[in-house]
């Protein structure tokens, strides 16, 4: 009974052994370099085993420990000993390292052993390897990939940048393929300090296709290089052999036409992924690592180590069904191999399973069943284009995204509005479709789509707007709103770029430049003036020349009668006792007045001082009239124009002539949306007197402006058109802002910056220029008038202009009181000194001499002679008899005294009588020549 009992108990546990094959816990290792610590590799790890552990699908009786081990990057030394310990440890297989060195160091100690090693890494080595599974993709496979995209992009010459030695191995059968005996390739190496070198030596060879195998820490970098260079248009196309484009910054590339393509293994829109990668990112949330995981994609290697764990399991879950798992029990010191290893090996080799990387499939330990994604920059992202998988080749399901679309039957609707110049119908009959229009944006249309390549239909918009939002409701009208329709594709004409339609829609590059300005119907020229004469200087002027002929002239009258040098013999031959001064009130009034109008007065002054007053008012009339004849002459010559309004400012600041805008256009919207004060106003009056200012088309707005009193702002470029066709227009002031003229599109359309690129060639070469002048200037409807801008007419001169003559005068006769003293102080100081010599004379002293002079010079009654022998004034000294000028001389001259006997006695008596009668006469200038003829009878009688 108990030996019954007792077999009963081994063949239970017989049982238990067969269903139970693996041992409870089965040991794993991880060896990480040191970069690699907390990263997303690691992660991807850590959530694989605890997801097999948690779900117990595949291993329901038992769980993953895993050991990981971190070593520096290329020290194969402590990688050999991490190895060797987890080996002592007891695991039953080993996972990674990624760095080549490390791995073909961790790959011999397994190998010796006979334990598992599970790669994820580039292997360049082409030798079987038996203890090796490695996930990543063949390096021959992916070779022959790159090779089939650049075959069907037809390139021909090609550019290959490697940074690291071995890159040249990885793509050496790029260079040796005998299918690219037709193709021009350059090989050269680069690094973060070299990128820009290679770049610009490539756009130097104009070599437009590159592949690019660096580093994915040094990408940034490298597309760095790009925009400095400007390699960034449509020209240019990147090949990257990375399989991480998705986790790198491309926003500076996507709005260029730039071609950048590259391969991927992971795709993230697969539904299972995208679960796998939430699930991912949880796990991290609940470790609370710092990791750069990203829950919409995942990169390529840690991908590939995620799904190796996976493989491991499945083997696992296979090697139990059939055979028990022994423990290991090796070393590295003994180099005994593991009994269960190959068994191992050699289930997990046979796995064929669909992961995060695509459907997995081994031969020999490399991978060769795998999907690539290829991938093409697009305007808004990174999309699928293709894909590629081997022995299928590769397979474009975009082929539009690698190959201009003009090149393709591709037709455009392109919406418009009927303006002149821009859209016009012809006046033939008998024509269809797109012959139908003509005008400068038709052979602008036609030029653009012959260098872009695309076929088009040209539709009106049937609301004949624009387009403008309608603030209460949100809604755009016009053109904007059918492109956000995507009802267009492309928008033709005189629209103009503002915020308000870029938010909404896409403009191109403008092809044009423009501004607001206001249109008025031209005046009627203003009636001469009957005193016209007097425009050419102004008011302040003329008030400025009277008083400096008052001031000229009393100036010259008063340094006549203080200076010595003015008084002079009335006879110039002969020595009398008397002088007499010319430069009385009225002469010098007369004299400065002769200057002023450039005739000879017969009066000219004798002193320095006073010819310096008459030689500085030469001066200042020179300047006076010479600048009064010259803007006489341009005031007859130039016909003005008067116009009631000149400016903006003169627009808003009247309420006499209305003026508005377009409706439902960018220049109602300028005035609508403005923050300057005077816009804001003329808003606020063409608001209030709405619609009557609006109108709805520019002809209207035309018209409203011949019919008088009408003020339309409109575009310089439609105002420019309408001026030279119609001479009774005319534009007043200048631009009021500054915009462009583009072509609009739907937002995000490929078309914008294909047709930009081809405006700015269009200006470059002048053909838009001409295009314009076709439509302008060159129709045969100009009209011929006689311009005389408001730059050409007279103005009125100013202080401004010739203020600095009266500076100039005021000076002068500074100048000219100044030498009158000095004349002044200069005579009296010789006469004092001749008085002291003469015994006869009564001695003074010279301010006494300066203080008679002064006296007489103030206060004789501007008398115009004053004694030659002495210069006091006969009122002004004590004793002496005055004798006035006009009023005590007599009617008649006094007769001579009787003849004496012709005695020297006589005679002296006879002379000192009359020297004593002069000496107290004043005898007026007009008498002068009537006494000295009665003077020379009396010599003849005496003799």
């Amino acid at each position: 009974m108990r030996l019954g009992s007792w077999g009963a108990a081994l063949g239970l546990a017989g049982l238990l052994a067969v269903a139970v094959a693996l041992p409870p816990v089965v040991k794993i290792g991880a060896i990480f370099t040191e970069d690699q610590r907390d990263s997303a590799t690691e992660l991807a790890f850590k959530h694989a085993v605890y997801k097999i552990n948690k779900d117990k699908t595949l291993l329901p009786y038992t769980s993953l420990v895993y050991d990981i081990q971190y070593v520096p990057r290329d020290d194969s030394f402590h990688a050999s000993k991490k190895a060797c310990n987890q080996v002592q440890y007891g695991v039953h297989a080993v996972f990674g390292p990624s760095d080549p060195l490390l791995g073909a160091h961790i790959h011999s100690i397994c190998d010796a052993l006979d334990i598992p090693h599970l790669e994820a890494r580039l292997d360049l080595d082409t030798d079987v390897r038996e203890f090796s599974i490695n996930l990543h993709p063949a390096q021959h496979l992916l070779n022959t990939a790159f090779q089939d995209v650049m075959a069907f992009l037809n390139w021909t010459k090609v550019a290959i940048i490697y940074e690291e030695d071995y890159g040249l191995i990885k793509l050496r059968e790029l260079v040796r393929s005998p299918h690219n005996g037709d193709l021009e390739i350059h090989l050269r190496q680069a690094d973060p300090e070299s990128y820009r070198a290679v770049l610009k030596e490539i756009k130097s060879k104009e070599i437009h296709n590159i592949v690019i195998d660096t580093k994915p820490s040094n990408m940034q970098h490298f597309l760095k290089g790009i925009l400095q260079l400007q390699m960034n248009d449509y020209k240019y196309h990147y090949l990257f052999t990375t399989f991480d484009m998705e986790t790198f910054d491309l926003e500076d590339f996507k709005y260029n036409f730039v071609n950048m393509t590259a391969f991927r293994v992971v795709d993230v829109a697969d539904l299972s992924v995208q679960e796998v990668l939430r699930d991912m990112a949880r796990f991290q949330a609940n470790i609370n690592t710092v990791s750069p995981l990203n829950s919409s994609f995942i990169q390529t290697e840690a991908a590939l180590i995620y799904d190796s764990v996976f493989v491991f399991a499945i083997g696992l879950q296979t090697l139990e069904q059939s055979h028990t798992l022994r423990l290991s029990n090796v070393s590295c010191d003994k180099e005994q191999p593991w009994d269960g290893g190959l068994s191992l090996i050699n289930y997990i080799n046979a796995v064929e399973f669909k992961g995060l990387s695509g459907p997995i499939e081994f031969k020999e330990g490399r991978r060769i069943q795998f999907k690539l994604d290829l991938l093409k920059l697009k305007q808004h992202a990174l999309v699928k284009v293709g894909e590629w998988r081997p022995g299928a080749g590769v397979n474009i399901t975009d082929r539009a995204a690698f190959f201009d679309p003009g090149t393709m039957n591709v037709t455009l609707v392109v919406t418009t509005i009927l303006e002149q110049p821009y859209v016009m119908l012809k006046t033939q009959n008998n024509v269809v479709g797109n012959e139908r229009y003509e005008g400068f944006c038709i052979d602008l249309l036609r030029e653009i789509a012959s260098m872009v390549g695309f076929e088009y239909r040209i539709e009106l918009v049937p609301d004949s707007k624009y387009g403008v939002i309608d603030l209460e409701t949100g809604e755009w009208n016009g053109i904007v709103r059918q492109l956000m329709d995507k009802k267009a594709d492309l928008a033709v004409g005189s629209m103009t770029i503002n915020y308000a339609r870029e938010s909404v829609i896409d403009f191109t590059k403008p092809f044009m430049n423009l501004g607001i300005s206001i249109l008025f119907k031209v005046p009627t020229d203003k009636e001469s003036a009957f005193f016209s004469f007097l425009n050419p200087l102004g008011f302040d002027i003329w008030i400025f020349v009277g008083g400096a002929f008052f001031m000229s002239s009393f100036t010259l009258f008063t340094l006549a009668r203080f200076t010595p040098y003015e008084w002079v013999y009335p006879l110039p031959w002969k020595r009398t006792n008397y002088l007499v001064n010319q430069l009385s009130m009225s002469n010098s009034f007369w004299f400065i007045t002769g200057t002023l109008l450039r005739q000879t007065s017969g009066v000219n002054p004798q002193a320095t001082s006073t010819r310096i007053v008459g030689g500085i008012w030469w001066f200042f009339t020179l300047i006076i009239i010479s600048s009064y004849t010259a803007n006489l002459a341009a005031f007859l010559t130039v016909e003005r124009m008067i116009t009631p309004i000149e400016n903006a400012e003169d627009l808003a600041g009247q309420t006499e002539i209305p003026y508005g805008t377009l409706e439902s256009g960018s220049t109602m919207t300028f005035f609508r949306d403005s923050m300057i004060e005077t816009y804001k106003k003329m808003w606020r009056f063409m608001e209030n007197r709405k619609p009557s200012v609006f109108v709805p088309t520019y002809e209207e707005g035309i018209q409203k402006v011949l019919e008088g009193n009408y003020a339309f702002l409109m575009e310089s470029t439609m105002l420019d058109y309408t001026v030279q066709r119609d001479c009774n227009l005319t534009q007043i002031g200048g631009l009021l802002d500054s915009k462009g003229y583009g072509i609009a599109t739907p937002m995000g359309s490929p078309w914008r910056d294909k047709i930009s690129l081809a405006i700015l060639d269009l200006q470059e070469k002048g053909e838009i220029q001409m295009l314009y002048d076709k439509w302008w200037k060159n129709t045969g409807e100009t009209c011929s008038r006689n311009e005389k801008g408001k730059e050409s007419k007279a103005n009125s001169l100013g202080v401004d202009n010739i203020g600095g003559v009266f500076v100039v005068l005021l000076c002068g006769l500074a100048f000219a009181v100044i030498i009158a003293i000095c004349e002044f102080c200069y005579n009296s100081k010789k006469n004092a000194i001749t008085e002291k010599r003469s015994a006869s004379a009564p001695h003074q002293s010279l301010c006494s001499e300066m203080g008679g002079e002064l006296c007489f010079a103030l206060r004789c009654r501007g008398s115009r002679q004053r004694p030659a022998l002495r210069r006091q004034c006969s009122k002004c000294l004590p004793g002496a008899t005055y004798v006035p000028a006009m009023l005590d001389i007599p009617p008649h001259p006094p007769q001579p005294p009787s003849r004496a006997p012709p005695t020297n006695g006589l005679s002296a008596h006879v002379c000192s009588e009359e020297t004593s009668l002069r000496e107290r006469m004043m005898i007026p200038l007009e008498l002068q020549h009537h006494i000295h003829q009665q003077h020379q009878i009396h010599q003849e009688i005496d003799n």
